[in-house]
C-alpha cells in the first residue's frame, strides 16, 4: 500500500502548492465535521469541477505534473488523475491510477486510453472515481460503493483495464510530453494493443 501513498515526479504532493491545497481541503472538511469519506469526495469534486479538462476547453498548456495542473487549472484526464492522486495521498489516503480503453468517438476506431483513479476506502476496498470533468452526457459522481464513472463501455474493443497503478503509464506521460498544444495531444492520444479476449466455452 505504501506505493499508493508516496510522492513522485508526476504525483508531486511534496510541492508546496499541492501540499497547501490538500491541507486547505482537509481543513474545510474538518471544520464542517466531515469524515474521511467526505474528504475523498471533496478532493474528487475539487479536481472534477475546478480544474478544466484541456480537451473540452481547448486550454493550454499541456500539463502532466500535479503541481502544474493545479498552477494552470487545466489538464487532460490523465493529468487531472495525477492531481487527484496527489491531493488524496497528501492526506494519507491511498490512491492509484486506472485506465479505460475507449473509442475516441461514440463507437469504433480510433481508440485511446482514458485516465481515472482508484482510491482505497476501508469500508469498500478499492473504488474507482473519474474526475475528468462533467458535461452534457458525462456525469461522474462519488457514490461508494457504486461506481459512477464518466464513460461506459460500448463495444468489444473497449476495456476497463483492471490494474491499479502507483505511477502513470509511460505511454501516457510520453504522449503528454511530446506536444506543446492540447489540440496536438487530442490528435495523438495514447492507445495500446489489446490481447484477445479468451474464447467462451
Amino acid at each position: 500500500m505504501q506505493a499508493y501513498l508516496t510522492h513522485s515526479i508526476y504525483i508531486d504532493f511534496d510541492h508546496p502548492a499541492v501540499a497547501d491545497q490538500a491541507a486547505a481541503l482537509a481543513q474545510e472538511v474538518r471544520a464542517s465535521g466531515g469524515t474521511t469519506l467526505d474528504l475523498v469526495r471533496r478532493c474528487f469534486e475539487f479536481v472534477r469541477d475546478q480544474i478544466r479538462h484541456s480537451g473540452d476547453h481547448n486550454s493550454n498548456p499541456v500539463t502532466i505534473k500535479a503541481s502544474d495542473v493545479l498552477l494552470h487549472q487545466t489538464g487532460y484526464c490523465y493529468a487531472k488523475s495525477h492531481l487527484l492522486a496527489a491531493l488524496l495521498r497528501a492526506n494519507g489516503i491511498p490512491a492509484g491510477l486506472c485506465y479505460q480503453r475507449l473509442s475516441v468517438g461514440d463507437r469504433g476506431a480510433p481508440y485511446c486510453l482514458h485516465g481515472l483513479n482508484a482510491v482505497y476506502l476501508p469500508e469498500f476496498g478499492w473504488y474507482r472515481i473519474d474526475a475528468r470533468g462533467n458535461k452534457p452526457g458525462v456525469n461522474a459522481q462519488f457514490t461508494p460503493a457504486h461506481e459512477a464513472l464518466a464513460f461506459a463501455l460500448q463495444d468489444d474493443q473497449e476495456r476497463d483495464l483492471p490494474e491499479i497503478w502507483a505511477e502513470p503509464l509511460p505511454i501516457v506521460t510520453q504522449a503528454l510530453q511530446a506536444y506543446d498544444d492540447v489540440m496536438d495531444v487530442a490528435r495523438n492520444l495514447p492507445d495500446l494493443i489489446l490481447l484477445p479476449l479468451p474464447m467462451k466455452s
